[in-house]
């Protein structure tokens, strides 16, 4: 493949390219020497699970190695005692180091699940290597490489400066941090969501005060989640795990609207873009083919094409049943204290006439919950809590309402 088109299958999905002709000369001297590019993506081990919206930056290294180059995985044992302060209200809580290595370690067999781990094809570093040990004054070295004024250029700092939330002077050091970290592997590329623009670009500064040749900064979108509206977070509840089952991705994905379902093709399959254009053109595709081709391809990324076909399969069983219609209401509720009881619930949707009424229902086990294509749950416990973040279908009686029942926190 020639460094063109190299460059032509890494611009897809990718938001922004600094610079674009800087990449394309690093690929062309790659070619021509037969050395790859160091490819870095640093992730802080902040929560033992992964999803989604983490594959994105996963899958474009996955690229980059497919096409010979080499991926630089580094595990942010060190930063994350900081937490990267990027999109923060205010300051992250600091985690022990027994669990960020608890972290690190499910963080990697997920990452397995999408980068190829073989020692040839990826470098494993800990920055915490090299920060650790790191003397006081060549941290005053690095930290005079950036302007306090420009710190305060950032969203999320200049928010929190402005209400008076308070910054901490170890979340300056942050970004000088990562982009120390593309010194200490001498990266050539760093990928990264748009919201890492700022620290990717001081990560290109520090190369070159250290005479390197700066990194490539390459950003790529954030992934929204189930509600097609928020980023995709666990907090939200509008997630899917890589390690969850096939039924659970494959049904969370039929839920996603369908405006979302341009973006995860591309983000998060291997459909070539004009076919995506057919599929989420309703003119071409009815909405819920092309979902269930969507939900195929990302269950079979974790489960193989077999499981991703049995998914569908079954999840075609629950939805043809006459128990549910094809266009179901939508109710959207607000749980304050993190949860609403399911027969409140019941009777905010009105689905009964009383929160006693409802709990006669629940106990006769008349109360259906299917929750995005797993298998129905028959709920018989009158203290059942559905909590704030979980979308579902919530059915009353055979021939009773339905509707799918979303809340969310206040």
């Amino acid at each position: 493949m020639t460094p063109q088109d190299q460059l032509d299958v890494l611009k897809r999905g990718v938001v922004s390219v600094t610079t674009e002709p800087e990449l394309r000369a690093k690929l062309e001297r790659s070619a021509k020497t037969g050395t790859p590019l160091r490819v870095k993506l640093g992730v802080d081990p902040t929560a033992p699970d992964i999803h989604l919206g983490h594959t994105v930056v996963l899958r474009k290294l996955r690229q980059f190695q497919d096409l010979g180059h080499r991926a630089v995985l580094l595990i942010g044992d060190y930063t994350a005692r900081v937490g990267d302060p990027t999109g923060r209200e205010k300051t992250r809580p600091p985690l022990t180091p027994e669990a960020i290595e608890a972290n690190a370690k499910t963080y990697l067999d997920q990452a397995g699940r999408v980068l190829d781990m073989s020692p040839g094809r990826l470098e494993l570093v800990r920055n915490g290597d090299w920060l650790g040990p790191l003397p006081f004054e060549k941290l005053l070295a690095l930290a005079a490489q950036v302007t306090v004024a420009r710190f305060l250029e950032r969203d999320d700092f200049s928010q929190r400066y402005k209400k008076g939330v308070a910054i901490g002077l170890h979340e300056f050091l942050y970004p000088i941090m990562q982009g120390y970290d593309s010194v200490a592997v001498r990266a050539d590329v760093e990928l990264g969501g748009t919201d890492q623009t700022f620290n990717l670009l001081v990560g290109r500064d520090l190369q070159r005060s250290h005479g390197q040749e700066a990194q490539v900064a390459m950003t790529l979108p954030i992934l929204v989640g189930l509600d097609g509206e928020r980023k995709m977070s666990k907090s939200y509840g509008n997630h899917i795990g890589v390690a969850e089952d096939a039924d659970a991705q494959f049904g969370k994905t039929m839920s996603i609207p369908d405006a979302a379902m341009k973006d995860w093709f591309t983000l998060l399959t291997g459909v070539p873009l004009a076919e995506i254009g057919a599929l989420t053109d309703p003119a071409k595709t009815h909405p819920r083919e092309a979902k269930d081709r969507l939900a195929r391809e990302v269950v079979a990324a974790f489960h193989g094409a077999a499981a991703a076909q049995a998914a569908s399969e079954r999840f075609a069983k629950v939805i043809s049943r006459k128990e549910l219609p094809d266009e179901i209401p939508e109710k959207v509720l607000v749980a304050p204290e993190g949860f609403i009881l399911l027969p409140r619930l019941i009777k905010d949707v009105g689905l009964a006439a009383s929160a006693s009424a409802a709990r006669a229902l629940i106990a006769q086990g008349a109360v259906l919950i299917i929750d995005e294509g797993r298998a129905e749950e028959k709920v018989t416990d009158v203290h059942y809590r559905w909590p704030a973040g979980r979308k579902a279908i919530l059915k009353v009686g055979k021939k009773g309402g339905v509707f799918r029942v979303e809340v969310k926190p206040s």
